[in-house]
């Protein structure tokens, strides 16, 4: 470098330096203590919880608090709550018209003494009962109403109510007199009930009632048998002896127009009676007796006793004939089998056995591998009249 260059770099001002960019600053803020925040807790509706996403969220997007979370809307639950109510009540109320007397109230309309008067202590019970459940749920819907939640934040606790000494002495006394109403006038009415009024010889008739998988079958005085149907006499004391046998189940007899239910327990003989005007009464197996217990009915046909009479002479000589046969083919043989299909058994039209008296009676009184032992106790007569009505089946095509 020359002395004259030199001399002028020396001369040149020095250049001014580079200022640093600007960089806002932030007001400062006072430093204290964080306000206290107070949180309603209806906008919390998950404080604690969290969800796990399910197929099933998809539905409730606009709303995926769950049904019973403890801060749930209670409006939901509201309509719940009167929609089960408003079913439950049409449901009650469909019950009454039901098709049987008294539009569904009891069980028949009475036409026994006896009869009678299990209808006065039902009546009698229904009313005690009928108004202790107003009462009650009577008081139970008030106390939801007084007592709802309302305008009450949901963490408050509702009203505590503690000691009531006269209502308590009240609910206390008042079911025990209840009780000695009801058990007073039932032991009044149960004599009438169990035991039959006196009457002459001529003016009553005992029947005996057995109970078989699945068929009835009715003794009569002079040993005359009938299958499913009871004859008896108009206006006599009927008494009823109501038997089982230990190779069969329990069974319930009971006609609801003329008394109450009494079972035929294997080894366990039962007494009922009944006396009633002219008619044709439904009767029922009132216990679960096995495959076939609802086709195990029967009728009870009240005739005058001169008609009464007549048949049970009538059909003790013909004892062996097809009329008899015909009875138990159709009560007891049909309830489990048909002659041209496979039912609970199987088809029997064409079955040499239909005519053979030597093996149906081995079948009938020792059963087959799920066919009960339907005549074991039968006599001889009786296997003779089945006989006599079977054997038109027992070639094939027979009509």
């Amino acid at each position: 470098m020359t002395v004259g260059a030199r001399d002028a770099e020396e001369d040149r001002e020095p250049a001014p330096e580079a200022e640093a960019p600007f960089v806002p600053q932030l007001a400062t803020e006072e430093e204290g203590a964080p306000d206290a925040v107070e949180v309603d807790a209806g906008m919390l509706l998950h404080p604690v919880h969290e969800d796990l996403e399910r197929v099933a969220d998809g539905v409730r997007q606009f709303d995926l608090t769950p049904y019973f979370h403890a801060l749930y809307d209670a409006s939901r639950v509201r309509r719940t709550a009167i929609v089960t109510l408003a079913t439950t009540i049409v449901a009650l109320a469909a019950t009454t018209v039901a098709s049987a007397g008294n539009a569904g109230f009891l069980p028949g309309d009475a036409h026994s003494p006896n009869a009678h008067r299990i209808h006065d202590a039902f009546v009698f019970v229904a009313i005690f009962t009928g108004v202790i459940f107003l009462l009650v749920e009577g008081a139970l819907i008030a106390f939801i109403v007084k007592y709802r939640r309302g305008n009450r934040p949901r963490t408050a606790e509702g009203p505590q109510i503690h000691g009531a000494t006269r209502l308590e002495i009240i609910w206390t006394v008042l079911p025990v007199l209840i009780l000695a109403a009801i058990g007073s006038f039932v032991f009044y009415k149960l004599p009438g009930i169990a035991d039959a009024p006196k009457a002459a010889a001529a003016d009553q008739t005992r029947i005996t009632v057995e109970g078989h998988q699945f068929y009835w079958l009715f003794r009569y005085p002079n040993g005359a048998v009938s299958i499913d149907r009871m004859v008896a006499p108009a206006n006599e004391v009927v008494h009823e002896d109501v038997v089982g046998y230990d190779y069969d189940v329990n069974h319930s007899w009971w006609v609801p127009d003329l008394g109450g239910k009494y079972d035929a327990i294997p080894g366990v003989t039962n007494h009922t009676w009944f006396k009633a005007p002219g008619g044709s009464y439904v009767a029922r197996c009132a216990e679960l007796c096995g495959l076939q217990h609802a086709l195990m009915s029967g009728v009870v046909d009240v005739v005058p006793p001169a008609q009464y009479q007549a048949y049970i002479q009538k059909r003790k000589a013909n004892e062996r004939g097809a009329v008899l046969g015909q009875e138990e083919w159709t009560g007891v043989c049909q309830k489990c089998h048909r002659l041209d299909s496979v039912y609970i058994g199987p088809a029997l039209r064409g079955n040499p056995l239909l005519g053979d008296r030597k093996g149906i009676e081995t079948l009938l009184r020792n059963g087959g591998t799920r066919m009960p032992a339907v005549g074991k106790n039968w006599t001889g007569a009786q296997i003779d009249a089945l006989i006599a009505w079977t054997k038109q089946y027992a070639q094939s095509g027979s009509k």
